[in-house]
């Protein structure tokens, strides 16, 4: 088969030209040529050359003229931009491993070594960029069938190439979730076989290859190959913690890791952000330590969203996740998210309203959507109802954010003014204040203004027998 029309950006001609040049043999490969073949788009090109990539890398971007060329001496890999392609070179390689290690011995090889050595046979096609043979597709591994077939194989042994490098069967997983595609049953059965190799993986390594999944259109159905295979208790126990139902009396509880990854498809069917997925994956995270049976009341869980805010910090940091923003992000909205369910159930007053505004900010957008994920209810009316209230809570934040302005609350009186005013260093009276006006703020007690504001300042002040200093 031939592919010759698909290359046509003037890059792979001239790769071919200089490649013929030097009398070696040239390659486009990999993820590539797969989403060309399926119609994806796809911006990181991998050349394989019998021969320096690097040297290849050096031509070919001083004939394009692209950008500086960053060479990895190490892998013997070179890379350059040529406007919003990246281009990678690499001279073909063979490789082998010890156990224990995923870090390959790697000697110079051919097209068909560097084939082999490749995860799967759908990233294991070659186009070639030679002139007399430009475009022709190398596939000694059927990766066109298994592309056609919708299947996820190793292109050797899957048993050796999932031990050489156990990330290899996440990211098996990964594909499968991103292309919708199905992972052998023999190779799901080597990834079982070969869960515990993944302990050798870096938690770096292992949540880039997580985020994909999850940022995927469907990131459930990774979960769920994770946890078939084995490998989600490896890195996430606390997830599959979630799984089963307990029964007591005749009353059981949902199943908490399905449910949690009803909420991440509802959250991923509203928004693309990463972090908001993260926190669906753990609102619920707490539940089997909080899991109480109350005798004529049923399951309970009782301060699972505290619990679970604690959690958050302690996961993240043993999955190298980010200790900044981003984690506060997610533990605030695990802190939260049962909030706003509670005022459809109860009258909705005005204070309750500026409370939730005062707590989550400009994050109450958010907030939102992850509620309204987490109605996974198969009772439809139950459903709409719920819905319907969540319109009426989001009609009355909107309308009182417009009247008290109360994302991201900054007092209207601040320590300092409180210190000049009558003469105080820092001390306690100061917080007192200040706590005061803010919750009479919240209550509604006084609007959300500088004088407002004072004028009780003044009189919690004289009530604790503060005398106001006289400027000069």
């Amino acid at each position: 088969m031939n592919y010759s029309d698909d290359l046509y950006h003037p890059l792979f001609r001239t790769i071919g030209a200089i490649a013929d040049k030097n009398g070696q043999q040239v390659f486009a490969i990999g993820g590539y040529v797969r989403d060309l073949l399926l119609n994806r788009p796809s911006k990181d090109i991998d050349i394989v050359v019998e021969g320096s990539g690097i040297e290849l890398a050096n031509e070919a971007a001083k004939a394009m003229r692209a950008g500086k060329v960053t060479v990895f001496k190490n892998f013997g890999t070179a890379m350059f931009r040529l406007g919003d392609l990246e281009v990678e070179f690499v001279g073909a390689r063979k490789e082998s491993y010890e156990r224990g290690s995923r870090k390959p011995i790697v000697e110079d090889g051919s097209i068909e070594d560097d084939q082999k050595r490749r995860d799967f046979s759908i990233n294991a096609l070659a186009l070639c960029l030679n002139h007399n043979t430009f475009g022709e597709l190398i596939d000694p591994f059927n990766g066109i069938g298994d592309l056609h077939a919708k299947r996820i194989q190793t292109p050797l042994d899957p048993d050796i190439t999932y031990s050489d490098d156990p990330l290899r069967m996440l990211r098996a997983v990964r594909f499968a979730t991103q292309l919708g595609f199905q992972i052998t049953p023999e190779n799901l059965a080597s990834i079982k076989r070969n869960a515990s190799r993944l302990d050798i993986i870096s938690n770096e390594r292992i949540h880039t290859e997580l985020h994909k999944i999850i940022q995927s259109d469907q990131p459930s159905v990774g979960f769920k190959l994770l946890d078939q295979c084995g490998l989600l208790e490896r890195f996430f126990p606390e997830m599959t913690a979630l799984k089963g139902v307990e029964w007591r009396d005749n009353v059981g509880h949902k199943d908490n890791f399905y449910h949690t990854l009803e909420v991440l498809d509802n959250v991923a069917n509203q928004s693309e952000s990463l972090w908001l997925r993260w926190a669906a994956i753990l609102h619920d995270i707490a539940k089997p330590a909080t899991k109480r049976f109350q005798k004529g009341h049923g399951w309970t869980f009782h301060g699972h969203e505290d619990r679970g805010a604690r959690m958050v910090p302690k996961i993240f940091k043993r999955l190298k996740l980010p200790l900044d923003g981003k984690m506060k992000f997610v533990q605030k909205m695990v802190l939260l998210h049962l909030r706003p369910i509670a005022l459809t159930k109860n009258q909705i007053t005005d204070s309750a309203i500026r409370r939730l505004l005062f707590d989550a900010g400009d994050d109450i957008d958010q907030l939102m959507i992850l509620c309204k994920a987490d109605i996974t209810s198969k009772n439809e009316a139950r459903v709409k109802r719920y819905l319907a209230n969540y319109e009426v809570v989001i009609l009355q934040l909107k309308e009182v954010e417009e009247n008290d302005q109360l994302r991201n609350f900054q007092p209207p009186v601040t320590g300092e003014e409180i210190m000049e005013t009558f003469g105080i260093p820092p001390s306690k009276p100061i917080g007192t204040i200040k706590n005061a006006i803010k919750e009479a703020i919240l209550e509604g007690d006084i609007p959300n203004e500088i004088a407002a504001a004072r004028k009780l300042m003044h009189r919690i002040a004289a009530d604790m027998g503060l005398v106001t200093v006289k400027a000069d």
